[in-house]
């Protein structure tokens, strides 16, 4: 093991035991104007916990999501923190439509106990004779109490806003996700260095999987969540590895002469799709992870690349030069043949089949994005393309495993590359600013366990 594999994993470990920290802070630019008006009482505790304010994560989490105009603006003269002590009148007065109160509690052994309520303010209302000054149990949508470590509070409380948000919306919530991202410094004039990071979707709680002075590229999570794939050229040639990012073993996968590139884990979690050159054309591949086995997918003379899973795992997308510019195509695993799946642009790549498998999100450019590379989304009904970005040039585009945003790499120019998101409606839009040079290529993570 190198010298920096070495300094990667000493600050894996450092990191997992640490007070959170974040080198990403999202930042929402866009909302909804309809969205949804709540006040988060700040909670009660019993003894101040370094790093995690419990009632400020889950307002920054509804807040950023959009979709809620969270805050604790509210709260002043109000501060419930029981079910019992809620009136209702006073928070239709203040125009909001939910309240969440909880508390904090420190019990033993570095444990605490959190308990929360949502509360719908107007619940209520068509029944006659409620008490219009106490919040009775048809109010109360949620009541849960939880006990964790110290180390578990801030996954805890994205825990609570996912349960929030789906509450609410009938959505899953994507809080508790993850986001893996190449970090790139630049010291002058000692040579770059490339981290390969994984943190929280706001970007606290980063981590490093592997740190180099070598380009890394194309992460990709396996559908466990527990794994990621990438490219490596910590040898000065191109290599794809897999890493697990719970125990820091990693293990080589291909290095053959040529391009080894673009790994997709398979939805079983099973195979691995990548992009091999073997001294010719780059062609498309699919790796056994049990065996090693190698199975070619397509034998094209053309530039073949990015291939991306459908969701019952039969086919492949792919990016194509084949008919004079990129384009996206699909493949038929069982029977070979390919088709082409965008003809508006003159460059579309990058592709990916959304959750629901009723669109593809793709990287596009054209005349209506005026030259621009843009997140877009192509409607399979009907073919037709919504564009989603508006502003400087886009990479990399990834949905959150609910379909609801779009993370990516924004380049403007003059400017440090950063992590930007898009939700999937085109309404919402957030930045990543980072506090340490560049950041490009993200990928979002599955569904976690809490």
């Amino acid at each position: 093991m190198n010298r920096y594999l070495k300094i990667c994993f000493l600050l894996f470990g450092f990191l997992i035991t640490s007070p959170s920290w974040a080198i990403l802070h999202l930042v929402l630019t866009q909302g909804v104007d309809s969205a949804i008006p709540m006040a988060i009482v700040p909670f009660a505790q019993s003894v101040p916990v370094s790093g995690v304010d419990v009632s400020i994560i889950i307002t920054n989490d509804l807040y950023n999501s959009g979709h809620f105009k969270a805050s604790t603006s509210d709260t002043k003269k109000q501060t419930p923190h029981g079910v019992s002590e809620m009136n209702y009148v006073y928070w239709q007065q203040q125009g909001v439509n939910y309240v969440v109160i909880g508390s904090v509690k420190a019990l033993a052994n570095q444990q605490y106990q959190v308990s929360f309520a949502l509360i719908d303010v107007y619940k209520n209302q068509s029944q006659p004779g409620a008490n219009p000054q106490v919040v009775d149990q048809t109010h109360v949508l949620l009541n849960e109490n939880f006990t964790v470590p110290t180390s578990r509070l801030r996954p805890l409380t994205h825990h609570i806003s996912d349960m929030i948000y789906q509450k609410i919306t009938g959505d899953k919530g994507v809080f508790s996700t993850k986001l893996a991202y190449v970090s790139v410094q630049h010291p002058t004039p000692k040579p770059s260095v490339y981290k390969l990071m994984i943190s929280d979707y706001d970007g606290f709680n980063p981590q490093p999987v592997l740190i180099s002075k070598e380009p890394i590229m194309s992460p990709s999570w396996a559908p466990d969540g527990k794994q990621l794939a990438y490219v490596s050229f910590e040898k000065r040639l191109p290599a794809i590895f897999i890493s697990n990012i719970v125990t820091g073993k990693r293990r080589l996968i291909s290095d053959f002469a040529g391009i080894n590139g673009a790994p997709a884990f398979a939805p079983n979690g099973t195979q691995l799709a990548i992009v091999l050159s073997k001294g010719a054309q780059p062609n498309i591949y699919i790796a056994n992870l049990s065996t090693g086995k190698l199975q070619q997918v397509t034998r094209d003379y053309a530039i073949t690349t990015e291939p991306s899973w459908s969701l019952d795992a039969k086919s492949l997308l792919f990016t194509s030069d084949r008919g004079g510019s990129p384009q996206v195509y699909l493949i038929n695993l069982a029977s070979g043949k390919s088709q082409r799946m965008t003809f508006s642009g003159n460059y579309n790549a990058q592709a990916s089949f959304t959750p629901d498998g009723n669109s593809i999100l793709l990287l596009h450019r054209g005349e209506d994005t005026e030259g621009r590379f843009a997140v877009a989304l192509q409607d399979l009904a009907t073919n037709t393309i919504q564009v989603l970005t508006m502003v400087g040039s886009a990479q990399s585009p990834s949905m959150a495993p609910n379909g609801s945003m779009i993370v990516y790499t924004l380049q403007q120019s003059g400017q440090k590359d950063e992590l930007a998101m898009v939700s999937s409606d085109g309404r919402v839009r957030l930045t990543l600013p980072s506090e340490e040079g560049d950041v490009r290529e993200p990928s979002w993570s599955p569904y976690l366990g809490n």
